[in-house]
């Protein structure tokens, strides 16, 4: 079992950043995917954006395109999510996904909060 720990969340004005972070409890190069969903409070869970192994290729909600960058970091078995130009409509819990052929991980979720 692998373990994912979002972190990076918290309160920010419109128009602001973030950048959240999620660090696997083992080696990142085992997932053949890994990815960034959102839930809003009376949402579905969506996919925000997600990278395949290796990191090259990427896909992004459309919400997303050119504000939010992910990006890995094979090293520090970590994955990330920069946020730029953040909207109140981007507010929502945030959580990180890893999958190999046999299973999917997810983390605990991390809280934004885009308000004035």
């Amino acid at each position: 079992q692998v373990q994912l720990v979002e972190s990076g969340g918290g309160l920010v004005q419109p128009g602001g950043s973030l950048r959240l972070s999620c660090a696997a409890s083992r080696s990142i190069s085992i997932f053949y995917a890994m990815g960034w969903y959102r839930q809003a409070p009376g949402k579905q869970r969506e996919l925000v954006a997600a990278m395949s192994s290796g990191g090259r290729t990427t896909n992004y909600a459309d919400s997303v395109k050119g504000r939010f960058t992910i990006s890995r970091d094979n090293a520090k078995n970590t994955l990330y999510l920069q946020m730029n130009s953040l909207k109140p409509e981007d507010t929502a819990v945030y959580y990180c996904n890893a999958r190999t052929t046999l299973a999917e991980n997810w983390g605990q979720g991390t809280q934004v909060t885009v308000s004035s």
